[in-house]
């Protein structure tokens, strides 16, 4: 599978609690940390709700 680097570009302050535990699943915590985890549908499912937050590159 490929992977992705999933960078948190705004703070989870004042989002709902569904969007902070969204960011704390995908491995996030703080603006401008990263992870990098296999691509999925429901990773994708879970970037989805947070689009307004991170910025997704792919990992070569």
């Amino acid at each position: 599978m490929s992977k992705i680097k999933i960078t948190q570009v705004k703070s989870a302050i004042d989002r709902p609690a569904t969007q902070k535990k969204t960011i704390t699943a995908l491995g996030l915590g703080r603006t401008n940390y990263f992870n990098i985890v296999e691509d999925s549908k429901a990773v994708r499912g879970m970037i989805g709700k947070v689009a307004h937050l991170v910025k997704v590159e792919p990992v070569k």
